[in-house]
């Protein structure tokens, strides 16, 4: 594609399509000191206002230029989340590149994989640990890689690739094109077309190589009006706005957070505030207390299973009024579960009396003692979890979507939760279960482009009446609810032809806090089996407290005492299910998973055939 582009003035963008890097530059002219991100480095946190940010990605998008970056061509970031990630984000839509992120844990055969599958150009790699992965392969590994632009220069500058290039010296080749070339930028920016692809995003990979997701900027449009504004979400009906407050802790190449932060901040402006990683994202949420908070299952289990910890520590009296200010929270939570998510009197009455002596110190501690609105998705959680929440006054909204439909399918709305499901459609969207095999079906305007270079497997995913395909068995609830069953290739059919889904049962172990990772088995068996990873915190602390001694994960799960505590959990699941769904026998997982080591995907899900190759004599002793 070739664009002549006119550098005599800046064009008039007045009329031009409000894209995300539009939205970016009318904040900088209409709010041009208030504070749009935070990133804390050596222990402060540094602000960025909206004209700075601005200004950044304006010379970004010029370097992108400069190195001969045209509109629809790939440039790409593998990088934790930071504040120059949703730079040269935005300066790659600016320019209307398009842009795809990996996950900082891809491994090299991932890296190549993507990377060669998209066609990237110019690649944005972090630091040493990313850069790597590309000067550490063949020569002709990357063929389309042009630039790595690299952040942190320990260990890179002694590298004698010509492609390297560092980020000050690639801003500075910004501000020279800049200079030379004003208005350039915005002359692409005035000429977007709405259907031009923005972004590709890779699915995890599960069940093959991932494959990229094409998303317009009508698509993410779409989705920030049904999933961010819609005003049915808060209570009260104020939506995000420049007084909220964000931590930005996920993977910005996963579509959730690309939509609660980067898209979210574009259009309505709350604050972001970087987490310095995943690991301390406890220690973050303390001290940004978030007004809105989005989390994976992991995470909130994770907040759970600590919350249990941290109580087991205190003096007699704090244990006392903990085990107190919980039998409050179990109380609280069962009751707006039964009033679909609303305080009667006696619950609001139970909270008022609750909340001095034990639930603000406790949200103060966990990080969420302002947060006004939370929410889950991405994956299935256990409704006690949720409930859980419920109980401690924290509104969380499980909600549903996926990255072919920019993640527009249901939400919980206020006031009319249903624990257990992901929610209602959102209004003026197309939301079908095919009555053969209980399919959820979307149709609406954030269904994405198509799959990348992928025209088979893009026909595959519509129907022939142009309904995206899913791939998630669900069943209505009360006729406007929507429960998620399973994925329809996670189905287990026994050898006696009883279909069961596994993930509901996997999410009733892991809501104990002393399970991590489950496994279902028994497709063509005669019962059901289960692989169990431990959460490796909390049971340590368990032993801990019973004087047991280990030394790795896999002696702690091997230990009796462990192995009976596992089984309890496994006997309390058993009993919320039918006989033929119940656990028959179960083997510890002898390690952490991890997705370098391939039995997880990037967004940490377990990948059920790795799985059962991997760990193939574990899997057959139960069944011997």
């Amino acid at each position: 594609m070739t664009t002549t582009l006119d550098h005599t003035a800046p064009p008039d963008l007045s009329d031009a399509y409000p894209s995300v890097a539009w939205r970016v530059r009318d904040w900088a002219q209409r709010t041009p000191d208030r504070v749009a991100m935070r990133d804390k480095d050596f222990g402060i946190w540094h602000e960025v206002t909206c004209s700075d940010l601005w200004e950044d990605v304006l010379t970004a998008a010029h370097g992108l230029l400069a190195l001969g970056v045209k509109p629809d061509q790939v440039v790409s970031v593998h990088s934790e989340d930071r504040p120059e990630w949703l730079v040269f984000d935005f300066a790659s839509i600016a320019i209307r590149a398009v842009c795809t992120g990996l996950y900082p844990t891809n491994p090299m055969a991932e890296v190549q994989y993507l990377l060669n599958h998209a066609g990237s150009i110019i690649h944005f790699a972090e630091d040493q640990e990313q850069v790597d992965k590309i000067v550490d392969a063949p020569a002709d590994a990357y063929p389309t890689i042009e630039k790595i632009i690299y952040i942190e220069p320990r260990g890179v500058r002694v590298m004698a690739d010509s492609r390297l290039m560092f980020w000050d010296d690639f801003m500075e080749l910004g501000r020279a094109h800049r200079k030379s070339n004003p208005g350039a930028v915005e002359q692409l920016m005035a000429d977007v077309d709405p259907d031009e692809i923005m972004t590709l995003i890779y699915t995890s990979g599960t069940t093959g190589p991932p494959k990229g997701a094409m998303l317009t900027h009508r698509n993410v449009e779409f989705s920030v009006e049904k999933v961010l504004n819609s005003p049915e979400r808060f209570r009260g009906g104020e939506g995000e706005g420049i007084e909220d407050e964000k931590l930005t802790y996920l993977p910005l190449c996963h579509v959730a957070e690309r939509l609660f932060s980067a898209w979210s901040l574009a259009y309505n402006g709350p604050i972001l505030n970087f987490a310095e990683s995943i690991e301390t994202v406890q220690a973050n949420l303390r001290e940004v207390q978030p007004t809105i908070f989005f989390a994976v299952p992991r995470i909130w289990e994770r907040i759970h299973a600590g919350i249990h910890i941290k109580l087991q520590d205190g003096t007699p009296f704090k244990r006392l009024i903990s085990a107190f200010g919980l039998k409050l929270a179990a109380y609280i939570g069962r009751s707006r579960v039964e009033n679909n998510g609303n305080f009667t009197f006696g619950s609001k009455l139970a909270y008022w009396v609750g909340y001095p002596i034990f639930f603000r110190s406790l949200r103060e501690r966990i990080g969420l003692r302002n947060c006004r609105y939370a929410s889950c998705g991405a994956a299935a959680i256990a409704p006690e979890v949720l409930e859980f929440f419920m109980g401690l006054g924290i509104p969380v909204y499980e909600l549903y979507g996926m990255t072919e439909n920019t993640a527009v399918a249901t939400t919980n709305f206020d006031g009319r939760v249903k624990l257990g499901t992901v929610g209602e459609p959102y209004e003026g969207i197309g939301l079908r279960i095919d009555e053969e095999t209980g399919e959820i079906q979307t149709k609406h305007a954030a269904n994405f482009a198509g799959y990348w270079n992928d025209p088979e497997a893009t026909a595959q995913t519509f129907t022939d009446d142009g309904w995206l395909k899913t791939g998630d068995v669900g069943v209505w609830v009360d006729g406007t609810h929507v429960k998620i069953v399973d994925r329809i290739k996670d189905i287990i059919i026994t050898s006696g032809g009883k279909n069961i889904s596994p993930s509901e049962i996997e999410n009733s172990l892991k809501a104990s806090p002393y399970v991590k990772e489950v496994m279902v088995i028994g497709d063509g068996r005669k019962y059901l089996t289960a692989m169990i990873g431990i959460e490796y915190d909390v049971v340590g602390d368990w032993a801990q407290r019973r004087k047991i001694p280990y030394t790795t994960y896999r002696d702690l799960g091997e230990k009796p005492e462990v192995v009976q505590l596992i089984q309890g959990v496994v006997n309390a699941t058993n009993e919320k299910f039918a006989r033929v769904e119940q656990i028959k026998k179960f083997t510890m997982i002898p390690k952490e998973l991890d997705h370098e080591d391939g039995e997880l995907t990037a967004t940490q899900k377990v990948k059920r055939s790795a799985m059962t190759a991997m760990f193939s004599d574990l899997v057959e002793s139960m069944y011997s």
